[in-house]
């Protein structure tokens, strides 16, 4: 359940960011950025890196450039830890 909810939340984090670059390309409304630092806190920062990478998007910010990556490896020790100490993802449940 957790491990689907983190695919979906990646896929969001990765549309929002092709929807900002064509708006950007606009010069429409774009998304915020608190709005994708909010997205990659609660799980979507490897979607959001993708959608910088692939879409050539908020690269120039450093912020961005650099809070990204920092936050996908502080995910990832997140979950090595939960899981050495048998609390990993598949353990937990919604109620």
């Amino acid at each position: 359940m957790i491990i689907s909810l983190l695919l979906l939340i990646n896929l969001y984090g990765l549309i929002i960011m092709f929807i900002d670059k064509q708006k950007a390309k606009r010069h429409q409304w774009r998304v915020s950025e608190a709005h994708l630092w909010i997205v990659s806190l609660i799980g979507g920062a490897v979607g959001i890196f993708a959608g910088m990478q692939l879409f050539r998007h908020k690269t120039k910010h450093t912020s961005f450039r650099i809070g990204i990556p920092v936050l996908i490896v502080l995910q990832i020790a997140l979950y090595i830890y939960l899981s050495a100490n048998g609390k990993g993802l598949m353990t937990f449940t919604l109620t």
